[in-house]
C-alpha cells in the first residue's frame, strides 16, 4: 500500500481544480505533480496561459497559484505497480473538503480515465459535485499529440 506523498497545492484564491489519479514514479521521487519529464501537463497548461513552461518546483507552484488552479490527486492511498493507473487497486480517495472548505473551486477537471473512474466511484457521491474528464498528459496516451491536447484542455482557462 502505498500512501500519497504529495499535500494539495491550492490557496484561498484557487478557482480550478485538476485532479489526476495517483503520482507516478517520477513525481513521487520528485514529490512533486507531473514529475515525469514526458508527460506533458506543464506544456499544455503553459500553452493554454501563453506562459514560459516552468522548470523547477517553486515555479511550478507559483505558476498553478498565479493562474488560480489547485492541484492534486483522487487517491489517497492504493496498491500500485509502478506507474501503472490500470494495476491501481485498494483506493483510499482523497479528501477534497480539504481545498473545497478554503478555496471558491467554480470547477473540477480530471486527467485521464482512470482519475475520472476513481473519481465518479469514490469522490462524487461524497462532494456532489461533477469533474470533467480530460485526456490525459501523461506519456503512455500517445494517441493524443501536444496540439490536440492543449485544444481539448482549453476549456481550462475559461472558468
Amino acid at each position: 500500500m502505498l500512501i500519497h506523498p504529495i499535500p494539495p497545492l491550492f490557496d484561498n484564491d484557487s478557482r480550478i481544480l485538476i485532479l489526476g489519479s495517483f503520482p507516478s514514479v517520477k513525481s513521487r521521487e520528485a514529490n512533486f505533480f507531473y514529475g515525469h519529464p514526458q508527460n506533458r501537463f506543464w506544456k499544455v497548461l503553459s500553452c493554454i496561459y501563453e506562459e514560459t513552461v516552468p522548470q523547477t518546483i517553486e515555479e511550478k507552484r507559483a505558476f498553478i497559484l498565479r493562474n488560480h488552479i489547485a492541484l492534486w490527486d483522487v487517491i489517497g492511498s492504493c496498491d500500485i505497480v509502478g506507474s501503472s493507473d490500470a494495476s491501481i487497486k485498494n483506493v483510499t480517495p482523497n479528501d477534497l473538503s480539504i481545498i473545497l472548505k478554503q478555496a471558491d473551486i467554480k470547477a473540477i477537471f480530471v486527467n485521464g480515465k482512470s482519475a475520472y473512474k476513481n473519481y465518479e466511484k469514490y469522490i462524487q457521491p461524497v462532494i456532489g459535485l461533477p469533474a470533467t474528464c480530460l485526456p490525459s498528459t501523461s506519456p503512455a496516451n500517445a494517441a493524443w499529440s501536444l496540439d490536440k491536447l492543449v485544444e481539448a484542455w482549453k476549456c481550462v482557462k475559461d472558468i
